[in-house]
């Protein structure tokens, strides 16, 4: 459930221009030293002491990287973070060693130059970083902002991005505050269940909402990405990826906030497309976008003062939402029966439907179990 507090700070995602690829790639050639210079420091500490080195214990060693004749071109603070950031990313996995950067080659690693507060600063549509003014698409207006902590990142395709933390405006009078529990459970705020499926992308307990059929993003862009695979055209191809990705995340950013705006609660249910992306349905899943359809609805809430819960699904195309019997379809044999009576209460159901009424009504009891009696 997310966090009745805000957050404070918000990313922009801005494309650096072209002519500064170059020196862009270069700088996260150097990037890729350091982070596997402390892989293989970090490797051999443990094998001789058992013990794994935090961010701070990795400067030491790293001083003087920036200064000599043989110095990189990184800005001190960049060469700290690539430490503390290696450090996180090793907890994180749990590994003793992480995988190699690689700067060249057919499976390279994409570039990434992370900095901190203070290192860079904005003028007249461009970046001050290690040295070099670096020109932007500014179509958020960086200068209403206070830049933070951030990084440049590299696409498939070789095109540069800044993304950078800046400090989120509070909302201002016409911002919603967040619904109380009680509102939520009286329903005197607009309430909204949310089914995620493979031949409906989503149904809905808003009678309102028609049911939404699975988009065709990759599905229909195949025949074009294979003829580009067959004939080696690796631009061809990584531009097509691009635009499947792209429409995709356009319909889900559309999608999920037209669906904050509406309500004053969201639950949706908890289908482990993980699980689901390793069967022979993966390429459907995958091109539904689950996860990412969901973290953009968890944020968006966040962001709007929208209470947001994933709830467990289990069963919720069996259970009648009228009666509460379970005499719905059961198994892999009836996946096929979109609609169905229920034989206790005689209720006629949308299979997708009465799933979402389901996900509504296990949200209202996740909620009410969670209130304190005093």
């Amino acid at each position: 459930m997310s966090s009745p507090r805000f957050r404070a700070v918000r990313v922009l995602h801005l494309r650096v221009k072209d002519k500064h690829a170059a020196w862009l790639s270069s700088l996260a050639h150097e990037v890729n030293v350091v982070f596997n210079y402390c892989n293989e420091l970090s490797l051999k500490v443990f094998e001789r002491e058992r013990r794994f080195l935090s961010g701070f214990d990795f400067w030491p060693f790293l001083k003087g990287a920036t200064r000599g004749d043989c110095a990189l071109h990184l800005p001190v603070q960049a060469v700290q973070e690539i430490a503390e950031e290696y450090a996180r990313r090793r907890r994180q996995h749990r590994k003793i060693r992480l995988a190699w950067r690689k700067s060249r080659g057919t499976r390279r690693s994409l570039g990434w130059i992370p900095f901190k507060v203070r290192t860079i600063r904005y003028r007249s549509g461009q970046v001050y970083f290690a040295g070099r003014w670096l020109s932007l698409w500014d179509s958020r207006g960086l200068g209403n902002y206070e830049l933070r902590a951030g990084n440049f990142s590299e696409d498939s395709r070789g095109r540069w991005y800044l993304n950078v933390c800046v400090p989120r405006a509070q909302r201002g009078a016409e911002g919603r505050d967040r619904p109380c529990i009680g509102s939520i459970l009286d329903r005197s705020v607009p309430n909204l269940g949310i089914d995620l499926g493979l031949k409906r992308f989503a149904a809905f307990s808003d009678p309102t909402l028609p049911p939404l059929d699975a988009r065709r993003f990759y599905r229909d862009l195949e025949p074009k990405l294979a003829r580009a695979q067959r004939a080696r055209h690796g631009s061809r191809a990584r531009a097509i990826h691009a635009k499947i990705a792209n429409r995709r995340k356009d319909f889900l950013r559309k999608l999920s906030t037209r669906l904050v705006k509406a309500n004053g609660a969201i639950f949706v249910g908890n289908v482990n497309a993980s699980a689901l992306a390793k069967s022979r349905q993966a390429k459907s899943v995958l091109d539904a976008g689950w996860s990412a359809f969901r973290t953009m609805l968890q944020y968006k809430c966040a962001d709007a003062g929208v209470w947001f819960a994933e709830v467990d699904e289990a069963l919720s195309t069996q259970i009648c939402s009228v009666c509460n019997s379970r005499a719905g379809p059961k198994g892999r044999k009836d996946l096929g029966i979109r609609g169905w009576q229920c034989s206790v209460c005689g209720a006629i159901h949308d299979r997708d439907v009465n799933a979402a009424h389901n996900i509504l009504a296990a949200g209202h009891r996740r909620l009410a179990e969670g209130i304190l009696v005093l």
